[in-house]
């Protein structure tokens, strides 16, 4: 596909999810099935090697797989779609970067040097070399809270002054004052926030999200985007359901038995049922049991009918 410019890159983009075998490795099969899945719900856009992804613990050769399978059937589909580089590993993430251009994704998403923070000088040089790679497609900043290193809005501006071609960028969101900034100080920014502040966040100035509620129903997830085009007030209801199943239900999962957010994202598509993944993460890592399946989805019917509709 060509290359996105920032302001098409908008709305519910949905994450793929590795599928993982019992003896570790990944279902390519499922992975597939997965994506045409996903195609068949016209979302915005689909995204590999995010956190769900599972970046940081796949051979180059399964990456390399990965990203050849989804931008084969993105392409064929008409369906923008963006390859995540990233890795702890700055060296491997520039390598992942020069190998995924020629699959021409319309962006192309990095974080940050991760093992210590790095300074301004060092983010600039870091984004120039993988900028360097990645031409003529643009980069997307992925920058969760969990990052080493949290971006402000003057680091953005001062990134696209250093003539970075960045489109975009994953980030925790922050309150008016901070929406305020961005827009001012990095107008032509693609702004994408966790999926379940994106009403709020839609209200303020984001243009969508990499999306954990799309991780429960993609289809549900675009929708509700949509709606927040013309009835925002209900849109923002819905958002508060939205977060009050996440923290009783989902949060524990991270704060007292201090799972991962990819096994969390996993869970979340298992009580959607709308693919066959499983709930399986990759060594070394913990997956939540299946068996913790059911009495959760029963309490999300509860809350969030329209996703199970």
């Amino acid at each position: 596909m060509q290359p996105l410019k920032s302001n098409e890159i908008f709305g519910s983009w949905c994450t793929l999810l590795l599928p993982i075998n019992p003896d570790n490795s990944i279902n390519f099969s499922k992975l597939e099935l997965e994506i045409d899945a996903l195609i068949s719900m016209k979302v915005n856009g689909i995204y590999s090697n995010g956190t769900a992804g599972e970046f940081d613990l796949q051979t180059e050769e399964e990456f390399d797989r990965i990203q050849a399978i989804l931008a084969k059937k993105c392409e064929v589909a008409g369906v923008p779609f963006q390859i995540g580089c990233s890795h702890t590993s700055p060296i491997i993430s520039l390598e992942r970067v020069k190998r995924s251009a020629p699959l021409k994704p319309g962006a192309i998403q990095v974080i940050l040097p991760d093992w210590y923070p790095p300074n301004m000088y060092e983010i600039i040089q870091y984004l120039k070399r993988m900028a360097e790679a990645a031409s003529p497609v643009g980069l997307v900043i992925y920058n969760p809270p969990h990052a080493k290193k949290i971006l402000l809005p003057e680091d953005y501006m001062q990134i696209i002054n250093a003539g970075i071609p960045l489109l975009g960028c994953k980030v925790a969101g922050g309150d008016e004052v901070w929406y305020a900034k961005m827009k001012r100080l990095v107008p032509g920014l693609s702004l994408f926030v966790a999926g379940h502040t994106l009403a709020t966040g839609f209200k303020l100035g984001a243009h969508g999200s990499y999306s954990n509620v799309a991780c429960l129903n993609p289809q549900i997830a675009q929708q509700w985007y949509e709606r927040m085009k013309y009835d925002i007030e209900n849109a923002l209801k819905l958002e508060k359901r939205i977060q009050a199943f996440i923290h009783h239900e989902i949060l524990p999962f991270i704060t007292e038995r201090k799972i991962s957010s990819q096994a969390v994202d996993k869970f979340l598509s298992a009580l959607g049922g709308w693919t066959d993944i499983g709930t399986r993460v990759r060594w070394p890592y913990q997956g939540i049991n299946e068996s913790e399946i059911i009495p959760v989805q029963k309490r999300c019917r509860k809350t969030l009918p329209e996703f199970f509709s």
